[in-house]
């Protein structure tokens, strides 16, 4: 089988793009609205953008029925936000979490997630979430304001919150980590199945 996409606009795309580019990390973004309601949801289409300045790129793909998701409008409206890392452990709650709530229900508190505060911005983080990334909005990067198209938004990290059981040697142990991968469809992947393989000299 072979797609021209040129010519083939089908919305079977999508699903040949979850489903290949597997598995995937999750940025599990909290933020606040204007009225001071925590929001937080998770995002899959996430990666490292740079570095040196460090910056995160995390991609929001436009519902059918509105133009942007509650994430993206608070970062826009706050330039705040903080990216939990989803460790096997908090799955049924972060699953729970992308709920179709109303802009004015908090899913910290729909889905019974535990907050604490961050160290330099107002947005709420993950209380049990091992890895946090407090950040301020770069720029969001819009591809399509059609339903299907992206808005990658950009994340100027300014603070990093690592709890001390995670860390061996002063690095992000994996295994400590436990984080899940997202994949096509309802599939989720552990990291606990792990292999070495050293770089070539």
């Amino acid at each position: 089988m072979f797609l021209d996409l040129t010519e083939n606009t089908n919305q079977n795309v999508y699903s040949y793009l979850v489903g290949g580019i597997s598995p995937r990390p999750i940025a599990w973004v909290s933020t606040l609205n204007e009225d001071g309601v925590a929001n937080v949801a998770p995002y899959s289409f996430f990666t490292v953008a740079s570095c040196n300045p460090p910056v995160l790129s995390v991609t929001q793909v436009n519902p059918r029925d509105k133009a942007i998701k509650d994430t993206l409008a608070n970062v826009l409206a706050t330039k705040e936000c903080v990216v939990n890392i989803v460790s096997h452990a908090q799955v049924e709650k972060m699953n729970q979490s992308c709920a179709n709530y109303a802009s004015d229900v908090s899913e910290f508190d729909a889905a019974n997630i535990t907050k604490v505060a961050s160290e330099m911005v107002a947005v709420p983080s993950v209380a049990d979430s091992k890895v946090r990334y407090e950040c301020k909005l770069r720029e969001v990067i819009t591809f399509s304001s059609e339903p299907g198209g992206g808005q990658m938004i950009l994340l100027d990290i300014v603070g990093i919150c690592v709890e001390d059981e995670t860390l061996v040697d002063g690095y992000i142990d994996p295994t400590n980590l436990d984080s899940v991968g997202r994949m096509g469809g309802d599939y989720y992947a552990t990291t606990r199945d792990k292999f070495v393989l050293k770089r070539p000299s």
